[in-house]
């Protein structure tokens, strides 16, 4: 399709299935114009290339050698792409559409960011410590050779507590 900037009559190429039957808000990139595109029926375009045809001029071959030599073919890009429309111009194009993209959009991903696995991870540790600490006695009546290893382990947490707190009390 084919569209006419209504104040400085540039023209732009849109693919078709780029406006939709309700119309696209569009902007002219050379002056910044803005207007609400329809789509245009295809009955009107066929008239109006049959026209523009009849009353071309004919053109003779050194005109065509001309032209050939003047049109220099442009590297980059397809215009038409679908990938190319998507990041210039926003616009998605889809043959079919896929029911389960629709699905995902409505559910929302929650991430489990670094510090919040930093907290729960804490919480947890200092949950699994005071549950050995008020089983200690328990677990020394079943196992006796695990009460060396348990006080170890709170007399190192001790020693930590305090290296902090001389830490931060001389700052």
């Amino acid at each position: 399709m084919i569209l006419s900037c209504n104040s400085c009559d540039k023209k732009f190429v849109v693919p078709d299935n780029a406006i939709g039957a309700t119309g696209r808000l569009v902007q002219c990139s050379s002056c910044g114009n803005k207007w609400k595109q329809f789509p245009i029926n295809k009955e009107i375009k066929t008239k109006e290339k049959i026209s523009k045809i009849k009353s071309a001029p004919k053109k003779t071959q050194s005109s065509n050698r001309a032209t050939k030599r003047k049109i220099k073919k442009k590297t980059g890009p397809d215009l038409y792409s679908p990938e190319y429309l998507a990041k210039k111009h926003g616009i998605k194009i889809d043959s079919k559409p896929d029911l389960k993209s629709k699905t995902t959009k409505d559910k929302t991903k929650v991430s489990f960011g670094f510090y919040s696995f930093l907290i729960i991870s804490i919480i947890i540790t200092i949950s699994l410590l005071r549950l050995l600490y008020f089983t200690q006695d328990i677990i020394a009546e079943k196992l006796p050779i695990s009460e060396i290893y348990i006080d170890y382990l709170f007399e190192s947490i001790r020693n930590i507590r305090d290296i902090i707190q001389n830490f931060v009390s001389n700052y």
